[in-house]
């Protein structure tokens, strides 16, 4: 057997074009504001590419860079003076922050209507309501992926390996909304190749390379591939892998890239969710292809 394979860019390209055309219907462009704090160089590539991509779907996208040093005092207040602006739709700021600012503290502080990222208590507690909210930008990418390729969620065992706020405990819940039978395993689960055996639809978000091996996958399973680890390669040079060993496409059914699977579609997403975010700041309702049936 070999997977089938799951490729993102084709699935993220419907889910732009149907964003740009939502946003040429709105009173005026959506704009995102994207805060990066440091010049890391992986922050500072992944906020020119999210701000690039925005401005190709007709959206205003804005980098608001602040010095390695800034406070978190004065990053608050930024984020404050961005949630008082009706001309900001989508606030976004990137992680990691400098070690000496709570990233909590400044993700709970942005305006629940503006968290693109769907990352602050109002929204988590509205996804596990099964309530329309604004979603974590690679959850609901995945979901939207698994729909694009017709793979059913409805009645399949699901195993997510890995339980973080960022991808494992909210896919949990948009599977469960789409009537997935849901397992969040994790580094403590107990006979974790065997819980991973039984999934029909298993994804691996643990960030460790080549965790999921091809005993641990149930022949013909759909498998999704989050985890991005750069690893060293020949010469010194690195280059990045999942937590799925490049052998399981000989036992699963389908699965993504690594690169060029999930990632395109947590970009997609972002910008989907920042459409989304002007429609309800302009009390409209929309039926495009990034909505999930709850």
């Amino acid at each position: 057997m070999t997977a089938r394979v799951l490729a993102g860019p084709p699935a993220a390209e419907v889910l732009l074009q149907d964003a740009a055309a939502r946003a040429s219907r709105l009173p005026a462009q959506p704009s995102l504001v994207i805060v990066r704090v440091g010049d890391d160089p992986a922050s500072v590539s992944y906020v020119r590419g999210k701000a690039r991509k925005a401005g190709e779907v007709g959206l205003r996208g804005t980098v608001h860079a602040l010095p390695e040093a800034t406070s978190q005092a004065d990053l608050l207040a930024v984020i404050d003076s961005l949630n008082r602006d009706d001309d900001v739709n989508g606030i976004l700021v990137q992680l990691p922050l400098p070690a000496h600012i709570a990233e909590m503290a400044v993700l709970h502080a942005i305006d629940p209507r503006k968290d693109v990222d769907g990352f602050h208590p109002l929204n988590v507690g509205e996804l596990w309501a099964a309530r329309p909210a604004l979603t974590p930008c690679t959850p609901a990418g995945i979901m939207f992926l698994l729909k694009h390729y017709g793979i059913a969620v409805a009645g399949v065992r699901a195993v997510i390996v890995g339980r973080s706020h960022l991808v494992g405990r909210p896919l949990a819940a948009l599977l469960l909304n789409a009537d997935a039978t849901v397992t969040v395993a994790h580094s403590r689960t107990h006979g974790l190749p065997s819980v991973t055996r039984e999934a029909d639809l298993l994804i691996a978000a643990a960030g460790c390379p080549g965790l999921i091996t091809p005993e641990m996958v149930k022949p013909g399973a759909t498998v999704i591939d989050v985890g991005i680890n750069r690893v060293p390669g020949a010469g010194g040079r690195s280059h990045l892998v999942g937590d799925v060993h490049p052998d399981v496409s000989g036992v699963a059914g389908a699965l993504t890239p690594v690169p060029g699977g999930v990632g395109p579609m947590t970009v997609a997403q972002l910008l989907a969710n920042t459409v989304r975010a002007a429609e309800l700041q302009h009390h409209l309702r929309s039926e495009g292809a990034g909505e999930l049936v709850r």
